[in-house]
């Protein structure tokens, strides 16, 4: 499954700025308050500064997925050092999540500039052909971890569902992206032979992927970065899923200080990562305004890390699942359904921040993310930002600095930083027909806040 995968009062923040929700009763939908929603997505342009900042964050991200990626395969690597000046990291396992980042990520650098076309054209073309014809696959799945340039799969990792939905996210934005008959036709056939109903084996729900030869028991049964994966298979034009599974996974309703929102115990990056690709703004199913539901969890986030106290403040907040210096910690927060639990079962928090937290919720609060990606940068300078940006991680009481970047983190952070600028990403994704599809199915229906 995805690698991915603690609380207290406090002084609430300025009540303006507050997003108020209720829970309506079982099997209605989640309401917020759309004056207040209005409030937050009613801010002014980006200052020349912040463009500025934002396009070098980019531009150094995706600087990642072309030098941390095989020029033969397109794979990219889990993760890497952000002090290889250029040369490739030699540690050999790639990630199928940060492929679909990755081609994503390139889709970026075309469109800004970022790196020449032509050289852009000729990687995604390799990406795609060694995924539809040389890359080990079990009807269209892929798995999770494999070798760079040879695809052998990592021993004992899964087939994995939701990384290759990922991994579909970015070869559909490829295809919308490039007017390239090769690209089109590759993604197009990597897209339609995925058996989306066999991955749900038997079920409503899908499982979380196939370990020697037995389908895992664990499901995508709950809210979390599950959206992204029911889209797309009951949007698939071969192998569709029954819509009615779009209702089959629950919605729990979180609550802490003042705050009602659709989640669960699971960190930040759930409410992130199918919103990097599909714009669910002033849509909502039966259930909720899913990127209103972001809003609030970001913004519960935010009070959550600063009702720790030290060293968290307006200008230091954010964690998520993501490297310590302790290793990789699946931390979130708020951590319980009751507002009242520390913990949600991986260790205390003990001061570090997470970048790609606040940045992956740049298009959700872009003042208050915008304000603690600026101060990471100009207090810490390069302890924390490197040749692929911010390290993926960094405890400075501690004096311990991430030496690493992962390209998932990596993936969230360029992605959201050009939603923001731009919705880039979200209007590319979008022209692919699928989409409006699978979101029809599942009852989408836009609305004016």
């Amino acid at each position: 499954m995805n690698q991915r995968m603690h609380t207290q009062p406090l002084p609430l923040l300025d009540r303006r700025q507050m997003l108020r929700s209720m829970a309506a009763t079982a099997g209605c939908a989640l309401a917020f308050d759309k004056l207040a929603l209005a409030g937050e997505l009613a801010h002014t342009p980006l200052a020349k500064s912040d463009e500025a900042f934002l396009d070098d964050l980019e531009r150094q991200g995706s600087l990642f997925f072309w030098e941390q990626a095989s020029p033969v395969t397109g794979q990219v690597l889990d993760r890497a050092r952000n002090d290889l000046a250029g040369a490739r990291d030699p540690r050999r396992m790639a990630s199928i999540a940060a492929t679909g980042f990755g081609l994503t990520a390139l889709c970026i650098a075309d469109h800004r500039g970022y790196l020449p076309h032509s050289q852009v054209v000729e990687r995604v073309r390799n990406t795609l052909d060694w995924h539809l014809n040389h890359f080990p696959e079990v009807h269209g799945f892929f798995y999770h971890f494999s070798d760079i340039e040879t695809g052998k799969r990592v021993d004992g990792v899964e087939l994995s569902s939701i990384d290759t939905a990922l991994l579909l996210c970015g070869v559909l934005t490829a295809r919308a992206y490039f007017d390239d008959p090769k690209i089109k036709s590759l993604a197009q056939q990597i897209y339609e032979r995925v058996d989306w109903p066999w991955m749900l084996n038997g079920g409503q729900t899908f499982s979380m992927g196939l370990r020697n030869g037995a389908f895992l028991t664990s499901r995508w049964n709950h809210y979390c970065e599950l959206m992204m994966l029911y889209l797309l298979a009951i949007g698939s034009p071969t192998h569709p899923i029954d819509p009615a599974c779009w209702d089959a996974w629950s919605r729990p309703v979180m609550h802490f200080a003042g705050f009602d929102y659709i989640s669960a115990a699971d960190p930040l990056f759930v409410h992130q990562y199918s919103h990097a690709w599909f714009d669910f703004r002033n849509q909502r199913d039966r259930y909720a305004d899913y990127f209103a539901n972001s809003i609030i969890a970001s913004r519960a986030h935010q009070a959550f890390c600063l009702s720790r106290g030290k060293p968290y403040s307006l200008d230091y907040w954010g964690i998520s699942a993501s490297d310590s210096a302790h290793g990789y910690t699946a931390w979130g927060g708020p951590g319980s359904r009751d507002g009242k639990s520390d913990s949600s079962g991986f260790g205390g928090i003990d001061g570090s921040i997470v970048p790609y937290a606040t940045a992956g919720s740049l298009p959700f609060l872009p003042v208050d993310c915008l304000r603690v990606q600026r101060s990471l940068k100009q207090l810490y300078g390069g302890q924390a930002y490197g040749r692929y940006g911010f390290r993926d991680a960094f405890h400075p009481d501690a004096k311990w600095f991430d030496p690493d970047v992962l390209g998932i983190d990596l993936g969230i952070t360029v992605l959201m930083a050009e939603n923001l600028r731009t919705s880039f990403v979200w209007e590319t994704f979008a022209q692919n027909p699928e989409v409006s599809i699978a979101m029809q199915r599942a009852g989408f229906h836009k609305y004016l806040t």
